[in-house]
């Protein structure tokens, strides 16, 4: 995710404090990964000094100034470049899943006891998730959906790799 672009895309519905923009990011997204703060004032930043945002006004009080970020018509089409681009599917040609089992075939260890625990973690974490869904709200379904269906994508592969372990410990040479 590019958070970048995120908090930009949050800004063009008015100026925003760094705080309340790590709210609004960490309520949308950030549930399960939540922005720090240290994360939010570099990034705004960066897009201040690409003029993306502009300062808009800043607020003096008991501690340091509060600077309220505004997007700039730059950063608007900066999102909308941003949103229309599609997303490069991820074909994870090299797994580090994939490489364990490499390993684990050339060095004797068991293949079949890893695809075993990376099949009961995924289940463990598809059960989470599906626990999730059932008691979120819309935005937690499609997430969740989403995380679930690779997952499950996930497993076939696990079982078709289990289907074919001694062949491929024969192609592997162990």
């Amino acid at each position: 995710m590019s958070i970048g672009h995120t908090l930009l895309g949050l800004l063009e519905s008015g100026p925003r404090h760094g705080y309340d923009l790590k709210r609004a990011f960490d309520e949308h997204f950030g549930h399960d990964r939540p922005l720090h703060y240290g994360q939010v004032y570099a990034t705004m930043s960066r897009l201040l000094k690409n003029g993306l945002v502009a300062v808009d006004g800043i607020e003096q009080g008991g501690g340091p100034d509060r600077k309220r970020y505004a997007i700039t018509q730059a950063g608007v089409a900066d999102v909308a470049q941003w949103l229309a681009r599609p997303e490069k599917p991820e074909p994870y040609l090299q797994s580090t899943l994939y490489t364990k089992i490499v390993l684990a075939l050339l060095t004797g260890r068991s293949a079949a006891g890893l695809l075993d625990a990376q099949r009961a973690e995924h289940l463990r974490l598809m059960r989470g998730l599906t626990e999730r869904k059932r008691s979120g709200g819309l935005a937690d379904q499609l997430i969740c959906d989403h995380a679930l269906f690779h997952l499950e994508a996930d497993l076939r592969w696990l079982e078709v790799t289990a289907a074919r372990l001694d062949r491929l410990a024969e192609a592997v040479g162990a």
